[in-house]
């Protein structure tokens, strides 16, 4: 079944199903990026004329909860053929995992790394930063090779690598983008250092906010891109009015010219180039940095909720 089915896009809360095991570290590693990748991408300078943008869209899943998933924006967006690029977190893949390989399956659509779950990456440290990124990366695996086993696994074909006659390793596979958008130097060394981009936004929708109305959505998303533009969605069950604005966005989006395109395929445009950002951000330097104390009291919650179902939480983070 493709087409969404009733009652996919409630967040189930604190419930035992919610508490998934991190697989173990992937497979395969990756050189650490060179300089000139390191930091931050916000979004891809084009060539002149080139008027391509990115839609991303988030699937974020917090350890308390068994999040959603918007079929109704899947629909929109295979009905349409709109590219787009999905963020799903680790847990997210295994909890959903009908879902995640079809969307894998899915030529149109790429799926990248969006942690195990939704911690603040400015507040874990150590093996619990290392498992954040690695047991996603592992997710990823095993949904890809579930995939694989059905032959329907999409070929994306990286020439320079068969040139080399190394293991293909699709871009997508090399994204990651952290949770509230917000790192500091040593989660953002931690992503890098394993050979991942770490991909922000210039755009972002505001989506997660009740308070967002659809009106108000498409004017801001509108009004703010630009060629080369990476935009912000959740489709998760937090996309509050996601569904009735994003057929008015790409209707104004279109007449102004733009066309759409996954981020992989942004950046793989020949004379494209990533603009950089050494720390991350939403609109402005710093502003991420006011998650910090939501992260703090998330902790707390979570703590209580492994303890609410007799689970300790050092079994729950991998520490």
């Amino acid at each position: 079944m493709l087409r969404a089915g009733s009652g996919e896009a409630i967040i189930r809360k604190n419930i035992r199903e919610a508490v998934v095991r991190p697989p173990a570290k992937p497979s395969r590693t990756l050189p650490a990026l060179p300089a000139h990748l390191r930091g931050v991408i916000r979004r891809v300078d084009l060539p002149p004329g080139d008027k391509r943008i990115a839609l991303t869209f988030d699937l974020c899943e917090q350890p308390d909860e068994i999040a959603g998933y918007q079929g109704d924006i899947v629909d929109f967006l295979r009905d349409k053929r709109i590219p787009a690029t999905f963020f799903a977190g680790g847990k997210w893949l295994l909890t959903h995992s009908g879902r995640a390989t079809q969307l894998m399956a899915d030529r149109q659509f790429e799926i990248a790394n969006h942690s195990w779950e939704h911690h603040n990456h400015r507040l874990i440290r150590g093996r619990a930063l290392a498992m954040a990124i690695d047991a996603a990366q592992a997710a990823y695996e095993l949904t890809r090779a579930r995939l694989a086993a059905t032959s329907c696994l999409p070929a994306r074909p990286d020439p320079a690598a068969r040139q080399r006659s190394e293991p293909e390793v699709p871009l997508v596979q090399r994204f990651f983008r952290f949770p509230f958008g917000a790192c500091d130097q040593t989660s953002l060394d931690a992503v890098n250092d394993r050979g991942l981009l770490a991909i922000q936004w210039d755009v972002s929708s505001a989506d997660p906010w009740r308070g967002m109305t659809t009106e108000a959505m498409v004017k801001h998303v509108v009004s703010r891109t630009r060629p080369g533009s990476i935009l912000l969605f959740h489709a998760n069950g937090r996309g509050w009015n996601t569904a009735n604005a994003l057929p008015l966005i790409i209707e104004q989006l279109r007449a102004k010219g733009y066309r759409f395109d996954t981020v992989a395929g942004l950046l793989s445009t020949p004379g494209a180039r990533p603009v950089i950002t050494t720390t991350c951000f939403d609109a402005r330097p710093g502003d991420s940095d006011r998650y910090d104390g939501l992260g703090r009291k998330l902790i707390d919650r979570y703590n209580r909720f492994y303890k609410s179902v007799g689970i300790a939480a050092r079994d729950a983070t991998g520490d």
